[in-house]
């Protein structure tokens, strides 16, 4: 999680993720920012992200994208 965290903190160093609960939902995080977690969370984690799991209740929030992450790598 904390690979995650700090992979979160390069996009947006000012937002403290390990509170937020509404990244997309609010707009802290727009599309151009989920493609570069998406990039970096598939180099970091050696996981796949399909297309099917790029929605907002994936990404709203540091916990959710650590559980898609889990998941991913379980399959």
């Amino acid at each position: 999680m904390d690979d995650l965290l700090n992979i979160l903190r390069e996009v947006h160093p000012e937002v403290d993720f390990a509170q937020c609960r509404a990244l997309v939902d609010d707009g802290v995080l727009d599309s151009m920012d989920i493609v570069t977690l998406v990039a970096e969370i598939s180099s970091r984690f050696d996981v796949e992200i399909p297309a099917g799991e790029l929605v907002p209740e994936n990404f709203n929030s540091a916990d959710a994208i650590w559980r898609m992450i889990e998941r991913l790598d379980e399959a």
